[in-house]
Protein backbone atom coordinates (compact mmCIF):
# COMPACT_ATOMS: atom_id res chain seq x y z
CA UNK A 1 0.00 0.00 0.00
CA UNK A 2 2.88 2.38 0.78
CA UNK A 3 4.29 1.93 -2.75
CA UNK A 4 0.87 2.63 -4.24
CA UNK A 5 0.63 5.93 -2.34
CA UNK A 6 4.17 6.97 -3.37
CA UNK A 7 3.47 6.07 -6.99
CA UNK A 8 0.11 7.88 -6.98
CA UNK A 9 1.70 11.06 -5.62
CA UNK A 10 4.39 10.87 -8.34
CA UNK A 11 1.69 10.36 -10.98
CA UNK A 12 -0.30 13.37 -9.71
CA UNK A 13 2.89 15.47 -9.62
CA UNK A 14 3.77 14.64 -13.22
CA UNK A 15 0.20 14.89 -14.52
CA UNK A 16 -0.39 18.19 -12.72
CA UNK A 17 2.73 19.62 -14.33
CA UNK A 18 1.85 18.51 -17.84
CA UNK A 19 -0.59 16.17 -19.57
CA UNK A 20 -2.30 16.09 -22.97
CA UNK A 21 -5.44 17.79 -21.63
CA UNK A 22 -5.81 21.56 -21.10
CA UNK A 23 -5.85 20.94 -17.33
CA UNK A 24 -2.18 21.18 -16.37
CA UNK A 25 0.13 23.69 -14.75
CA UNK A 26 2.23 24.55 -17.81
CA UNK A 27 -0.74 25.45 -19.98
CA UNK A 28 -2.45 27.29 -17.14
CA UNK A 29 0.73 29.22 -16.27
CA UNK A 30 1.31 30.17 -19.90
CA UNK A 31 -2.14 31.73 -20.04
CA UNK A 32 -2.18 33.36 -16.61
CA UNK A 33 1.33 34.43 -15.69
CA UNK A 34 0.75 38.02 -16.76
CA UNK A 35 -2.48 38.43 -14.80
CA UNK A 36 -1.77 36.15 -11.83
CA UNK A 37 2.02 36.04 -11.41
CA UNK A 38 2.10 35.40 -7.63
CA UNK A 39 -0.16 32.35 -7.90
CA UNK A 40 1.78 31.12 -10.93
CA UNK A 41 5.07 31.36 -9.03
CA UNK A 42 3.59 29.67 -5.95
CA UNK A 43 2.23 26.79 -8.01
CA UNK A 44 5.55 26.38 -9.79
CA UNK A 45 7.49 26.37 -6.53
CA UNK A 46 5.19 23.74 -5.04
CA UNK A 47 5.79 21.54 -8.08
CA UNK A 48 9.56 22.12 -7.87
CA UNK A 49 9.55 21.06 -4.20
CA UNK A 50 7.73 17.86 -5.17
CA UNK A 51 10.24 17.14 -7.93
CA UNK A 52 13.21 17.82 -5.65
CA UNK A 53 11.85 15.40 -3.04
CA UNK A 54 11.13 12.65 -5.55
CA UNK A 55 14.23 13.05 -7.71
CA UNK A 56 16.61 13.35 -4.76
CA UNK A 57 15.15 10.27 -3.06
CA UNK A 58 15.17 8.31 -6.31
CA UNK A 59 18.75 9.27 -7.13
CA UNK A 60 19.90 8.37 -3.61
CA UNK A 61 18.02 5.09 -3.67
CA UNK A 62 18.67 3.62 -7.12
CA UNK A 63 20.93 6.23 -8.71
CA UNK A 64 21.01 7.36 -12.31
CA UNK A 65 21.95 3.89 -13.56
CA UNK A 66 19.06 2.34 -11.64
CA UNK A 67 16.69 4.94 -13.04
CA UNK A 68 17.92 4.18 -16.54
CA UNK A 69 17.53 0.43 -15.97
CA UNK A 70 13.97 0.77 -14.65
CA UNK A 71 13.09 3.06 -17.56
CA UNK A 72 14.69 0.56 -19.97
CA UNK A 73 12.60 -2.29 -18.54
CA UNK A 74 9.43 -0.25 -19.02
CA UNK A 75 10.57 0.75 -22.50
CA UNK A 76 11.13 -2.91 -23.39
CA UNK A 77 7.69 -3.74 -21.99
CA UNK A 78 6.14 -1.10 -24.25
CA UNK A 79 8.09 -2.48 -27.18
CA UNK A 80 6.72 -5.97 -26.51
CA UNK A 81 3.16 -4.64 -26.21
CA UNK A 82 3.48 -2.76 -29.52
CA UNK A 83 5.15 -5.75 -31.20
CA UNK A 84 2.34 -8.08 -30.07
CA UNK A 85 -0.31 -5.65 -31.29
CA UNK A 86 -1.68 -4.97 -27.81
CA UNK A 87 -0.77 -1.28 -27.97
CA UNK A 88 -1.10 1.07 -30.93
CA UNK A 89 1.49 3.83 -31.33
CA UNK A 90 -0.74 6.10 -33.41
CA UNK A 91 -2.67 7.54 -30.45
CA UNK A 92 -0.67 10.58 -29.33
CA UNK A 93 -2.70 11.29 -26.17
CA UNK A 94 -2.43 7.67 -25.04
CA UNK A 95 1.32 7.71 -25.65
CA UNK A 96 1.67 10.86 -23.57
CA UNK A 97 -0.33 9.35 -20.71
CA UNK A 98 1.82 6.21 -20.93
CA UNK A 99 4.91 8.40 -20.67
CA UNK A 100 3.50 10.04 -17.54
CA UNK A 101 2.53 6.64 -16.11
CA UNK A 102 5.92 5.07 -16.74
CA UNK A 103 7.83 8.12 -15.48
CA UNK A 104 5.75 8.09 -12.31
CA UNK A 105 6.48 4.38 -11.87
CA UNK A 106 10.21 5.08 -12.12
CA UNK A 107 9.89 7.76 -9.43
CA UNK A 108 7.62 5.57 -7.28
CA UNK A 109 10.03 2.64 -7.48
CA UNK A 110 12.95 4.91 -6.70
CA UNK A 111 11.24 6.36 -3.65
CA UNK A 112 10.20 2.92 -2.40
CA UNK A 113 13.31 0.94 -3.34
CA UNK A 114 15.07 1.08 0.04
CA UNK A 115 11.94 -0.19 1.76
CA UNK A 116 11.40 -2.95 -0.83
CA UNK A 117 15.06 -3.99 -0.72
CA UNK A 118 15.03 -4.17 3.05
CA UNK A 119 11.90 -6.35 3.03
CA UNK A 120 13.25 -8.68 0.33
CA UNK A 121 16.85 -9.02 1.48
CA UNK A 122 16.78 -8.04 5.15
CA UNK A 123 19.65 -5.61 4.50
CA UNK A 124 19.40 -2.15 5.99
CA UNK A 125 20.59 0.99 4.21
CA UNK A 126 22.82 3.39 6.14
CA UNK A 127 20.02 6.00 6.09
CA UNK A 128 17.62 3.46 7.67
CA UNK A 129 19.64 2.72 10.82
CA UNK A 130 17.87 5.45 12.81
CA UNK A 131 14.47 3.86 12.15
CA UNK A 132 15.15 0.71 14.20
Amino acid sequence: MAFLIRWLIAFVLLAATWNPTPLNYLRWAAGHWETDLPLTVLGGLILVVGYVIYLRATLRSIGPIGMALVAAVFGALLWVLVDRGLLQIGNSALNQWLGILLSSLVLGIGLSWSILRRRISGQVDIDDVDEE
